[in-house]
């Protein structure tokens, strides 16, 4: 009894699915036969000649037969692409602009497509700079020296005030004083040129002096100064001083320096003689603890040449000498 129950069951269960199976079939072929058939079209709308073409053929399935309709026969030539507008509005022969879209403006133009700004200049922006490059003791033959040289600017990236100064105390007395006012113009991304003046306080009497001249970084970051002046009484004068930072390390420098000094004429007064003066190197090794602070030691030789030298001799002082520093360079 139980095997012929579970045969019944297995004979009604497909008989179910092959009735669900035929339902299915024909709902799919009334979709596909729905999907060929043409629209009927309107009284309004329907042409002049509401005969059916002949080359149309649907068949008893509803297909259409495309073999037979003259695709080639159809005269492009005729067709005057120049006359179809290509504008914002779409209207070409046979199409017409849907009326839910709006016509392009030339205010949606400058809306989506702003105008851009130039790049911004930045020299209007005010900065400074100040640098102790040099604040040291000296180990000099007539006793401890106090030595400095500084630099600051202030200004913008193109035009900017310069103030220089460098001199040195000895045993608490005053030996050397200068300081440098000028107006510094950039003629190169690397390269300045500066004009102003420059006074000496020290030796003998104040002298004042009329200064022209460039400073710059040349190749391999080597930086240079280059300055002509014109002093009281036709007095002449040039300088040249130069400086370069070797990196042994991030942190650890070794920088030499030289600087050159050449007058026009003799000048008994102020203890210099005409040609090339005197000349100064030095070799200082820092180590920058951050960048804007770093201790530092060296030695410096500086000698006389020519007439200055003769009247240092004169006045018992040495022709040349070598000294030892220890110092700091600051800057802000």
């Amino acid at each position: 009894m139980t095997t012929r129950s579970s045969r019944f069951a297995l004979i009604a269960l497909g008989v179910s699915l092959s009735a669900a199976a035929g339902r299915i079939a024909n709902a799919a072929e009334m979709m596909d036969h729905s999907m060929h058939q043409t629209p009927p079209i309107p009284a309004a709308q329907a042409p002049a000649s509401s005969a059916k073409p002949a080359a149309m053929n649907h068949g008893s399935g509803g297909q259409m037969d495309h073999s037979a309709m003259g695709h080639g026969a159809m005269d492009h030539s005729k067709m005057n692409h120049g006359q179809m507008k290509h504008d914002d509005t779409l209207e070409m022969p046979g199409v017409v602009h849907p009326s839910f879209i709006p016509v392009l403006t030339d205010a949606d133009r400058e809306a989506a497509f702003p105008g851009l700004q130039g790049h911004t200049v930045h020299d209007k922006y005010l900065a400074w700079f100040l640098l102790l490059d040099q604040l040291e003791y000296q180990d000099a033959n007539e006793g401890s020296t106090l030595s400095w040289e500084a630099t600051a600017w202030v200004g913008g990236d193109i035009n900017r005030f310069w103030f220089r100064s460098e001199g040195e105390r000895t045993n608490g007395v005053t030996e050397d004083a200068e300081i440098q006012a000028l107006y510094g113009r950039a003629i190169s991304p690397w390269w300045d040129v500066v004009a102003g003046v420059r006074q000496d306080f020290k030796p003998e009497s104040p002298q004042t002096w009329a200064a022209l001249g460039v400073q710059g970084m040349a190749l391999y970051g080597f930086e240079a100064e280059a300055t002509a002046f014109v002093g009281e009484g036709g007095q002449t004068a040039a300088r040249f001083e130069g400086e370069y930072d070797i990196l042994l390390t991030n942190r650890l420098i070794l920088q030499p320096t030289a600087e050159l000094n050449f007058y026009g004429k003799d000048d008994p007064a102020h203890g210099v003689g005409a040609g090339l003066a005197n000349t100064e190197v030095g070799l200082r090794l820092r180590y920058e603890i951050v960048r804007e602070f770093a201790p530092y030691i060296g030695v410096t030789w500086s000698r006389a040449y020519g007439n200055t030298a003769d009247m240092a001799r004169d006045d018992g002082e040495d022709l040349d000498e070598a000294r030892f520093v220890a110092g700091i360079r600051l800057w802000f």
